[in-house]
């Protein structure tokens, strides 16, 4: 599915965020910025070594990265200039601010993109695997959270991406963003 929002494409599709060559890709991490199953164990295996040691110096600079927040480090051996760590929420039921930390990370993530002169990135869903958030809710945060910031920041992006692992999930994100631009008009 593609749509033109301003002077962005948005872009959802199943595949593999390790293989895009958008300028930037974005990391389902952890705040401990260690690599680890999913989508992060996949980008650190393909990154390779330099994108573990941006890690270990950000770790050793500012303790990790916290829930919400994002930080940037390089490619490595990907495609992709830039990666950016979103630390996404751990699903405890909806009552902890979840919804909020989530919005906020991709939020971050945009920003962060936009500080460094990014104009395309892809993201994942972020915390639907390990981390256990509703795909369906987490789908439709991550499109109001994307349009919003679009809309507020019309000349920023050329392409935002949303890569997806699976059907289901990609028919999650369409519904989501189907059901947004409808209440748009």
């Amino acid at each position: 599915m593609e749509v033109i929002l301003g002077q962005t494409k948005l872009v959802l599709m199943q595949g593999d965020i390790t293989v895009q060559d958008t300028e930037a890709i974005v990391n389902a991490a952890n705040e401990g910025l260690r690599g680890g199953g999913g989508v992060d164990g996949a980008i650190h295996r393909a990154g390779g070594p330099a994108i573990a040691e941006e890690c270990r110096r950000i770790r050793e600079e500012r303790g990790g990265c916290p829930t919400g927040q994002a930080v940037l480090t390089s490619g490595g051996w990907l495609k992709a200039r830039y990666v950016i760590h979103a630390v996404g929420p751990i699903w405890s039921g909806g009552n902890k601010g979840e919804d909020n930390l989530l919005a906020s990370a991709y939020r971050n993530s945009l920003e962060l993109a936009r500080e460094h002169g990014i104009k395309s990135l892809s993201f994942p869903s972020l915390s639907t695997g390990a981390y256990r958030f509703p795909v369906d809710r987490a789908a439709r945060i991550a499109m109001r959270t994307v349009v919003e910031y679009l809309e507020q920041h019309p000349d920023t992006f050329t392409e935002i991406r949303f890569i997806l692992f699976s059907e289901p999930i990609l028919k999650a994100y369409e519904e989501a963003l189907n059901e947004l631009l409808a209440t748009k008009g």
